[in-house]
């Protein structure tokens, strides 16, 4: 079903933006640079972006700012189990783009996390020397099959994105996404809807509160917040789908720890 799903994602894109399969990393990155991703709906854009901004001021910023306080462990032991939850789409991704040997240690790092880290909160992989994690999902597939990102745009809630990884998000809707399956599309039992929603809920709250600083200067020192945030939102999503390790200064995903040392 999910192989199926991205073949005719693929070949929609193909026939209307006119894309031709990327066969290296820098076809990859010029096809995906931000300069040459084009803002079709601004209008639109901004009034969703505003849209959201208030959503941020009134429920995401002042809870970030509350779960910033959390002891370390614990906001990394959240995280980690985030990140343990994200293998289930990271690993269809690394066997879409034929990276089967991630795929085995992603598989690996998610039994093990699960299992003895307690549900993820323990990253017990990282102390078994298990390859560094790098998430990845059906959007950066798409893109390295050559699909070129489209229009720029602005979701409600969910905030910056393109017209090829919207539509890629359907992939999480139809079987891509085994967290998704057992929580909200099948009835097992064990798991119920608001345990998927509150773990994308999470997601973000914990994502803000790790760019709280960096965003409030963000938005303190642009002369358009909105530019400035497509544009590394861009660089940053260029660069994950290129695998490079730069990481953008608002957009960063590290561990608390990592960051409190910083």
């Amino acid at each position: 079903m999910i192989k199926k799903f991205v073949i005719i994602l693929i070949t929609t894109f193909a026939l209307t933006l006119n894309v031709n399969a990327a066969s290296d990393g820098d076809l990859i990155l010029k096809k995906n640079d931000p300069a040459e991703v084009k803002d079709c709906f601004e209008g639109l854009n901004r009034a969703t972006f505003a849209f959201n901004q208030a959503l941020d001021g009134i429920i995401f910023k002042p809870v970030a700012s509350v779960y910033k306080k959390l002891p370390s462990p614990v906001k990394g032991g959240v995280s980690n189990s985030l990140d343990n939850l994200s293998n289930l789409v990271t690993i269809p991704n690394n066997i879409l783009q034929g990276e089967f040997k991630l795929a085995m240690i992603n598989t690996g790092r998610f039994l093990v996390n699960t299992t003895v880290g307690i549900l993820g909160f323990v990253d017990v992989a990282q102390h078994l020397g298990m390859a560094e994690y790098e998430k990845e999902d059906y959007g950066q597939s798409l893109a390295k099959a050559g699909v070129g990102p489209g229009c720029y745009i602005v979701l409600p809630v969910l905030g910056p994105s393109t017209a090829r990884d919207a539509v890629s998000l359907g992939a999480n809707f139809l079987g891509g996404d085994a967290w998704y399956n057992v929580t909200v599309k099948n009835d097992t039992h064990y798991f119920r809807d608001v345990d998927y929603y509150s773990s994308k809920v999470t997601a973000g709250v914990d994502f803000r509160a790790k760019n709280y600083e960096a965003i409030e200067n963000l938005e303190e020192n642009s002369l358009d917040f909105y530019a400035s945030v497509k544009s590394l939102y861009l660089q940053d999503r260029q660069q994950k789908i290129a695998n490079m390790k730069t990481v953008i200064e608002t957009l960063n995903d590290s561990d608390w720890e990592e960051i409190e040392n910083n």
